[in-house]
């Protein structure tokens, strides 16, 4: 099932199309950035070098892994899915540049502020979710079909919980913000994955295995994003874990049950399949570790991780991957290399999840699960970019 992207059977495409549509550019950038903004937090946890002196190194971790690397590739794919879901552009050529030059800015300012005033720093980092927000959200209100509209009202939640981080970094809200700002961004960006992954996983299984009875559960499914939605309202509340560990885990469960109808053990042999599985299991169990640490000693950087190297880094990089092939005219046929990416970058969440049970404070399992996720985005880097530039091999456009 795997094969070399080098060995295409159509004519080796010439030219240029980086802009022609918003996955290339953003997923190019995503790739890059989740490399080398790793190794700087480490970096800094360990003390030898500050990536950043607008905020401390923690909490510049967790802002640039929501919304710097996590918003390229949410961007990227939005941008995407939103032309096919409307029929209408979003962002080519100059428009689309303007969206990746604000946030490639964001990135600089984030991380070398020492040339800029403070105001200036959260004026450039904010100015990039409401640029992507016009840009998908004129398409959708315009199809007039309600079902996309909850990504115009997430895009809108992101940029508060962005501007609550600069916020509290600028002394105008209580300085806890600067944690939880990003915590409730993972929240939001859990409730994008939910509903996502229950469009899109049972429909590429169905089409992959052409075996009856791989479906969605409507009912599963809105208890799941139902229970899910209600994390970030109480995070930003700062509701009581008593309250809202049994939320998580009811959105863990019911995103369990989901799963039992789409014969995930059947994917095995298609990794573009089997990684989307692993990461809706990645997003169960992050959801259950959550809930679980309102009853049991379970750390919250334990669930927390779960849903973000887990979970969010498992998804990124297999859709990366899938979408990649498809809308550049290639075969759903994974290349090796980008099969062992997958296995790294879950195993970096296992060991993100086990770091704070077994060695809390100990820097070299964070070094062992930085390691794996540099590699897993790097490899993507390395066997993607020139698909990333280059038009279609079936000569379309996009």
């Amino acid at each position: 099932m795997t094969r070399s992207l080098l060995h295409e059977a159509r004519p080796e495409p010439v030219g240029v199309a980086l802009l022609e549509k918003g996955f290339r550019p953003f997923f190019l950038c995503a790739a890059a950035y989740a490399v080398v903004a790793i190794p700087l937090f480490l970096a800094g946890w360990s003390g030898r070098y500050a990536p950043s002196a607008y905020l401390p190194s923690m909490y510049w971790h967790a802002h640039e892994m929501v919304f710097g690397f996590t918003m390229a590739v949410f961007a990227g794919f939005l941008l995407t899915a939103v032309e096919n879901w409307t029929s209408r552009r979003t962002a080519r050529g100059a428009p689309l540049a303007g969206l990746v030059f604000l946030w490639i800015v964001g990135r600089v300012a984030m991380l070398a502020p020492a040339g800029f005033p403070d105001r200036v720093v959260a004026l450039l980092d904010l100015a990039f979710l409401p640029a992507l927000l016009v840009a998908c959200a004129r398409p959708i209100l315009a199809a007039e079909n309600s079902r996309n509209d909850g990504f115009v009202v997430l895009l809108a939640a992101l940029w508060g919980s962005n501007a609550a981080v600069h916020l509290a970094a600028l002394g105008i809200l209580d300085a806890d913000w600067e944690r939880r700002g990003s915590v409730v961004a993972v929240d939001l960006v859990v409730v994008a994955m939910v509903v996502m992954t229950g469009r899109i996983v049972p429909l590429f299984t169905r089409n992959a295995l052409r075996m009856p009875g791989v479906a969605s559960r409507p009912r599963l499914e809105r208890a799941t994003l139902a229970a899910a939605a209600a994390l970030p309202l109480l995070d930003a509340f700062g509701a009581s874990p008593r309250v809202e560990g049994p939320i998580a885990l009811v959105a863990g469960v019911c995103g369990l049950l989901r799963m039992a109808g789409w014969k995930s053990r059947y994917t095995l042999r298609d990794p573009l399949l089997w990684v989307l599985h692993a990461g809706c299991g990645w997003l169960a169990t992050g959801l259950l570790l959550r809930g679980a640490g309102a009853v049991l000693a379970v750390p919250f950087e334990s669930g927390l991780h779960a849903l973000t190297a887990g979970a969010i880094g498992t998804l990124t990089l297999g859709m990366m991957a899938r979408v990649a092939l498809g809308h550049t005219g290639r075969a759903l046929v994974a290349p090796r290399g980008v099969t062992v990416a997958f296995g790294a970058v879950s195993a970096c969440g296992v060991i993100r999840v086990a770091a704070p049970l077994v060695s809390p404070g100990v820097l070299a399992p964070l070094i062992v699960a930085g390691v794996l996720w540099s590699f897993a985005f790097g490899t993507y880097f390395v066997l993607y970019g020139r698909l990333l530039v280059l038009p279609r091999v079936d000569g379309r456009p996009g």
